[in-house]
């Protein structure tokens, strides 16, 4: 995969944070706030690219002679414990992603015997700690619980930006006591993703898709304003249609927010952004593996019939305006890529963003857990500029909100 250019990242995304550029960490106890809450199948992990993204800066850490203090929540359990949540069991694949034998474990985060488990690390040493959810203080952001964390440790480094969207005690009540700085992982993210759509080379384009206008509405509204182009896919484009008075048959639709759609249209074209929608369309009466479909133009939708994918003349036009772009951005899929053959629009679109980006000629950052399983499907998951690990984070991002963990960097750095 293509990394974002670090030596940019002080002059775009990083230029009121501070990174591990900025400290000096031998002799010192840093804590790592990480994302480990990874995809396992018994002690098995079926999704390596967090621990792959996060052992950069671990490993830096390391050589730089520091006690290194692995802070992570696993699933949610609520402020309480429970031993299938344990992050016990992502201890061995974090060691493996490390190349080190499996590494010390501290069954709390907080208190004396976690004291007493860190303080017998040596410099170059790392330890993974308890599940940070089973203590109610951290979705609280209770400040006796950040305090609580602090006393583990030095400095803390914020490694995990697909929980920045969360003001939880590891993430932003934390800020309060240490000096706070941004890993490797999250400069190369907001290095990214600043170049995408606070300081991007145009025309730029947004992808957006999925079943519902109204889990994406913020995101649509944000980026009318931002981008020249915004393409609407899947489910949430049949939402689009049916207010412009198309029929869409039997699809998916929220009739409810058709005066929505119109007022993201007028938003639109106030804001010069054209608003690409399906010019035909895959249908079929049916949503089953290899159900019998044909294409039609989006005018003619059979009353019985769910529009499930774009047709090939939305893919030509869409490869058309993207071979014009400069970037892109991409958040959910053009159709029902789950089930073939309803997965064809998405991944033909994705391999010319591919290719575009090969080029040289495109910078494309994608992020959401469909997203990324369709990419993956396309076999193109390489091959994008910047694949976004984080789900609620990177949506907000294209939301335009503020994330507390990132503003809780740019405050410590202003300390």
């Amino acid at each position: 995969m293509v990394r974002a250019d670090r030596s940019e990242a002080k002059n775009i995304a990083m230029e009121n944070l501070r990174t591990l550029d900025d400290i000096d960490v031998e002799g010192k106890t840093v804590l790592v706030r990480a994302d480990l809450n990874v995809p396992m199948e018994d002690l098995n992990m079926t999704d390596g690219l967090r621990l792959e993204r996060l052992a950069p800066t671990l490993r830096e850490l390391l050589a730089a002679g520091a006690r290194v203090v692995v802070l992570s929540h696993f699933g949610r359990p609520k402020g309480k414990f429970q031993a299938a949540l344990s992050l016990r069991r992502v201890r061995e694949v974090l060691g493996t992603a490390l190349g080190r034998p499996p590494i010390p474990f501290s069954d709390t985060c907080i208190g004396t015997a976690a004291k007493e488990a860190v303080g017998n690390l040596e410099p170059g040493e790392i330890i993974l700690m308890e599940n940070l959810r089973f203590h109610a203080g951290e979705e609280a952001n209770d400040p006796a619980f950040a305090a609580a964390l602090a006393e583990l440790g030095d400095i803390y480094i914020n490694e995990a930006f697909s929980c920045s969207h969360r003001a939880h005690a590891s993430i932003e009540g934390i800020t309060h006591f240490l000096p706070s700085v941004a890993g490797r992982g999250m400069e190369v993210e907001l290095t990214a993703l600043s170049k995408a759509l606070d300081a991007p080379q145009e025309p730029v384009a947004a992808i957006v898709g999925g079943s519902k206008v109204s889990t994406k509405l913020g995101a649509l509204t944000n980026l009318v304003a931002k981008v020249q182009f915004l393409v609407i896919g899947g489910g949430m484009a049949n939402t689009f249609l049916f207010a412009r008075g198309v029929e869409i048959g039997k699809s998916l639709c929220e009739p409810g927010l058709a005066t929505t759609a119109r007022e993201v249209e007028a938003a639109a074209v106030a804001a010069g952004c054209e608003i690409i929608l399906p010019d035909d369309a895959v249908v079929a009466r049916k949503l089953r593996p290899n159900v019998a479909n044909t294409t039609v133009d989006i005018a003619n939708v059979p009353s019985d019939a769910m529009i499930l994918d774009v047709g090939s003349k939305t893919v030509a036009r869409l490869v058309d305006i993207l071979g014009g772009c400069r970037t892109v951005v991409w958040n959910g899929p053009l159709g029902a890529f789950e089930t073939p053959p309803f997965q064809s629009g998405t991944v033909a679109v994705a391999q010319a963003v591919a290719a575009l980006t090969r080029d040289g000629t495109l910078l494309s950052v994608a992020g959401g857990g469909d997203t990324m399983a369709a990419l993956a499907q396309a076999q193109v998951d390489t091959d994008f500029s910047y694949i976004s690990a984080a789900g609620g984070a990177f949506l907000e991002w294209l939301e335009g909100k503020a994330l507390p963990g990132v503003e809780a960097l740019v405050r410590s750095a202003a300390a």
